[in-house]
């Protein structure tokens, strides 16, 4: 019961289409069994509905786009209407190539600035409207999900970017609201074994599952085994929970050796 007592709101708690689960959804449920109440946000509300479902009584849907600040501003004022604080937000939406990103050759401006608003803007837009929050408490925790794509040879430009936004975004935030008692910090996910990153790129490629999981698999030093979407929510989970209430403006790595590489 870590996060007992704690409201805490998830950012993309739905998933993309495909076989197991997303990030969101596994930290929704992960949060859920440590003792959290939590508002499960998605523009998809029937996936956000799934999730709860999953997660337990103590997790509610709502709908929200990332990419209307009104969404943002409205999820925050719904979990202060429903319990009076925030100790939590933590955003986990991003898009890559199925949002149309590629290499820079046959990159559109139209690509950067959807990728762009979802994955950057929409984090800034929900972070301002939760903070004035969590300043009034004196506490709160803040946690986005960059890629280490930010730092390793990637071939695709928004994702990259924008990801690499986020990691100094995220510390500026850090930095600035450590004075109110607010801690910010950013996982960085390697290959993982989600509908986003392997469905999505089996699509794209019009190739098998398998083929995409195995090659992904090959890649990892730990075991030869892609991450699964527990070790990103058990990362969010301690980043949430008082036994990290000393840790602020850093970026974790959870990939497998893959930035020791």
């Amino acid at each position: 019961m870590r996060l007992a007592n704690k409201i805490a709101i998830v950012i993309g708690a739905g998933q993309s289409p495909g076989e197991g689960l997303g990030n969101g959804r596994a930290t929704c449920i992960r949060f859920a069994q440590e003792g959290a109440t939590i508002l499960a946000v998605d523009r998809d509300l029937a996936s956000a509905t799934e999730t709860a479902a999953l997660a337990g009584p103590t997790c509610h849907p709502w709908p929200g786009d990332v990419s209307r600040e009104a969404d943002m501003a409205a999820c925050t004022a719904e979990a202060v209407r429903r319990w009076g604080r925030v100790d939590i937000l933590h955003y986990n939406v991003g898009v890559g190539l199925g949002g149309g990103d590629s290499p820079l050759d046959t990159f559109t401006e139209a690509a950067f600035d959807h990728i762009a608003t979802i994955n950057l803007r929409g984090a800034i837009m929900a972070i301002k409207h939760v903070l004035p929050v969590m300043r009034a408490q004196g506490s709160g925790v803040i946690l986005t999900i960059s890629s280490v794509a930010a730092y390793e040879t990637y071939p695709y430009v928004a994702y990259k970017a924008t990801k690499a936004g986020l990691i100094e975004f995220t510390r500026q935030v850090a930095i600035h609201n450590a004075p109110h008692g607010i801690r910010a910090n950013v996982i960085l996910p390697g290959l993982m074994d989600t509908p986003m990153a392997v469905d999505t790129r089996a699509r794209h490629a019009n190739r098998p599952r398998t083929e995409i999981a195995a090659e992904r698999d090959a890649k990892v030093p730990l075991r030869g085994k892609m991450g699964s979407p527990w070790d990103v929510a058990n990362a969010a989970l301690f980043l949430a929970s008082d036994e990290a209430n000393f840790i602020t403006g850093i970026e974790l790595p959870v990939d497998g050796g893959s930035l020791a590489r």
